[in-house]
């Protein structure tokens, strides 16, 4: 991301350096970055209550009227962190979307159960209710866990070297936790996506609805830049409604109820994982999904 604008506030670059989300104002525009390029941007925990708290930020500020969501490097963002240096699942955090134990001194589906209910269902189904608009600018990979942050905006759009690709049914596991395949895209489709684990360029990502836009890789930053600075221009309480109506909508068609009985067959392939095989991933990495054609 560029930091040139005599209007934005950015951090130093020795703050950056030790921040994993990056939060920088572009006029009427926070742009959130995930800065994790290392690691393709995967998120641990601490990026998750990083992004939550960068969010807030946004929304307490009545001079931010549109979020852009991005990651910085190659990729906007490879997955949930099973297996980097900066992986944090023994760690606790403050609680801050479901009301629920600590995950940290439990056992077996309690703990897992404990954590991914707070950490990726219960955040992603906050960051949805954001009463601003938010923009997800998608670059490179856009992976399992990187899918749940993109479809918690209200859009995306994405650089034509962009993919999407939710590979976790090679651990025995139906999609991610926050489970919105059917509506972001058909159900033939989704069944296609899950089914293969292969990716969908941005271009059949934008022929099935999921992507709004397609652009070249160099004019991704300002196609999403100049969208969100006009939508900037319509009245927020008028932006806030409409979000709030198409999400009741989405929710009426059963979205919400959808995702919580998928979040229950999610924690069961866990468990079956944990009984027949190494661990309640299958035995998977992020190197054996590599090396088994799921990404690269």
């Amino acid at each position: 991301m560029s930091t040139e604008s005599a209007a934005a506030e950015t951090l130093t670059p020795a703050q950056s350096a030790e921040e994993v989300v990056l939060y920088e104002k572009r006029g009427p525009v926070a742009v959130v970055t995930l800065n994790r390029p290392q690691y393709r941007n995967a998120q641990n925990s601490k990026v998750t209550y990083a992004l939550d708290a960068a969010f807030v930020r946004a929304v307490d500020d009545n001079d931010v009227k549109v979020i852009v969501l991005a990651g910085a490097g190659k990729h906007f963002c490879a997955g949930h962190d099973i297996g980097t240096p900066g992986r944090d699942i023994d760690e606790s955090f403050e609680r801050k979307a479901v009301i629920w134990w600590d995950h940290t001194d439990r056992q077996g589906v309690d703990r897992r159960l404990a954590r991914e209910a707070e950490v990726y269902l219960g955040m992603c189904r906050r960051w949805r209710e954001i009463p601003k608009p938010m923009i997800a600018m998608v670059q490179g990979a856009c992976i399992a866990g990187g899918l749940m942050l993109a479809w918690s905006c209200d859009f995306i759009v994405a650089s034509e070297d962009a993919f999407f690709c939710d590979p976790v049914v090679r651990m025995g596991i139906p999609g991610v936790e926050f489970f919105a395949h059917p509506w972001v895209m058909n159900p033939r489709a989704a069944k296609e996506f899950l089914y293969t684990g292969d990716r969908f360029d941005a271009e059949r990502a934008h022929a099935l609805g999921m992507v709004n836009h397609v652009v070249p890789r160099a004019d991704l930053e300002s196609a999403t830049l100049t969208m969100a600075a006009r939508i900037a221009d319509i009245p927020p309480f008028g932006l806030a409604l409409t979000k709030k109506a198409i999400n009741q909508a989405e929710d009426l068609q059963g979205m919400r109820a959808g995702m919580d009985s998928v979040f229950g067959l999610h924690h069961a392939a866990h468990a079956h994982n944990a009984e027949v095989s190494a661990d309640s991933l299958a035995g998977m990495d992020a190197r054996r999904m590599r090396d088994a054609g799921a990404t690269q």
